[in-house]
C-alpha cells in the first residue's frame, strides 16, 4: 500500500469532511424529498456522463430541465441541449428511449418503479441490463445520486487508480467484466470497513482527491 496515498485520502477527508456530509445528504433528499421528475433528471444525466466531464453534463440537464424538455423534449430538442458530452448523437438516442420507460399517460413514474425492489444491487442490476448506455458504473452513479450508494461502488478510472495506489487491486484492468466489477467493489468494501469510511463517502474522498472538488 502507498502510505502517502492513503495519508492523502484522509487529509482530504478531513478537509472535505463538510462538503461531503452535504452531498451524501442532498443525495438521500433526492430520494425522500425529491420529485419523480427529479430522480429521472439523475438517470437521465447518468447517460450523458460516460467519457464526459460531470459538471458539463450537469449543466446541460439543468438547460434541458429549464426549458422543460424533460418530459416532452423530442430527441432533436434534448440534442440541442448536448454542448459537452461526447458522443452526443447517440447520447440523445438513448436519453429519449429511456425517459419513456418511466412516463406512464403523461406522469412520471420511476420512484413508484424503483421502491419495488428489494435493495440497491437489484435495482443496479435491472438498469443495467435495460437502459442503453449503462454499465454497472453508470447504474452505480445513478443510485449513488439518489441516495443508494451504502453498497455500490462507481469504479471510474479515478477510483481505480486510487485502489491500484491503496493496494486493494493489483492492477487497473483494461476491461471490467461484471464478475471482475463484483470481484473489485467487494474488496472496496472491506477496504472501506477496515479504514473506517462509509462506502458512500469513500468513492466521493477519492475523487475529490483527483479532482479538488466533491460534486455528484
Amino acid at each position: 500500500m502507498d502510505e502517502d496515498t492513503l495519508k492523502e485520502m484522509k487529509r482530504v477527508y478531513v478537509k472535505q469532511n463538510n462538503a461531503i456530509k452535504l452531498a451524501l445528504k442532498s443525495y438521500k433528499d433526492k430520494w425522500e424529498k425529491g420529485s419523480e421528475e427529479d430522480v429521472l433528471a439523475e438517470m437521465l444525466f447518468c447517460i450523458l456522463t460516460p467519457q464526459s466531464k460531470a459538471r458539463g453534463c450537469w449543466s446541460c440537464m439543468e438547460s434541458i430541465i429549464k426549458k422543460r424538455l424533460l418530459k416532452t423534449g423530442s430527441e432533436k430538442q434534448v440534442l440541442a441541449e448536448l454542448k459537452y458530452p461526447r458522443f452526443k448523437y447517440k447520447k440523445a438516442k438513448y436519453f429519449i428511449e429511456a425517459r419513456e420507460k418511466f412516463i406512464k399517460n403523461g406522469k412520471v413514474t420511476i420512484k413508484q418503479f424503483m421502491s419495488g425492489f428489494k435493495n440497491a444491487v437489484e435495482m443496479r442490476d435491472w438498469f443495467q441490463q435495460n437502459i442503453k448506455g449503462y454499465g454497472l458504473k453508470e447504474a452505480s452513479h445513478f443510485l449513488r445520486n439518489v441516495g443508494f450508494g451504502e453498497d455500490i461502488a462507481i469504479l471510474d478510472r479515478h477510483i481505480l487508480r486510487n485502489l491500484k495506489k491503496l493496494g486493494v487491486i493489483s492492477e487497473i484492468p483494461a476491461h471490467i467484466s461484471l464478475k471482475l466489477y463484483h470481484e473489485i467493489e467487494e474488496k472496496m468494501k472491506a477496504f472501506a470497513k477496515k479504514v473506517k469510511i462509509p462506502m458512500a463517502a469513500l468513492d466521493l474522498i477519492l475523487w475529490a482527491k483527483e479532482t479538488g472538488e466533491v460534486f455528484k
